[in-house]
């Protein structure tokens, strides 16, 4: 594992103090770029549960807000991180779409959204290695 996953895992079985799933990827990448955990905190606060609406993937928006940190933002870049996740969950990027998949699978909520900060960890981390900002 890498430590980009490593404090991605910590933070998931954290009983401290709860991560959200943005929270839990951003946060996997931040302590090199000079946010104090308060901050980065503080940025991915109301990006859980979709938004707090359903919408997009706390996990999805994470990664790409770590993209987006590490200068990475060019649309054929962020349209194959898209592409990979929809690959991977019948086309959706809900949360709410995501959930309810999950649930009709008989599967519980937490191994769920665990997986998928997993997920987005693994394919930020590999889109940051591939375009030079990570060795």
């Amino acid at each position: 594992m890498s430590i980009y996953m490593d404090r991605a895992v910590a933070m998931r079985k954290s009983e401290d103090r709860h991560y959200n799933c943005a929270q839990s990827v951003f946060l996997s990448f931040t302590p090199e770029t000079g946010l104090t955990d308060e901050q980065a905190m503080g940025i991915c606060a109301n990006f859980n549960a979709g938004m707090k609406m359903g919408s997009v993937c706390g996990a999805i928006t994470g990664g790409l807000m770590v993209l987006g940190l590490y200068g990475i933002d060019a649309p054929a870049v962020i349209g194959s991180y898209y592409r990979a996740l929809r690959e991977n969950h019948n086309g959706m990027l809900d949360c709410a779409d995501l959930l309810k998949a999950n649930a009709e699978a008989g599967r519980e909520k937490k191994p769920h959204c665990d997986d998928m900060v997993y997920e987005c960890v693994q394919l930020t981390e590999n889109i940051l290695k591939e375009n030079g900002k990570l060795l």
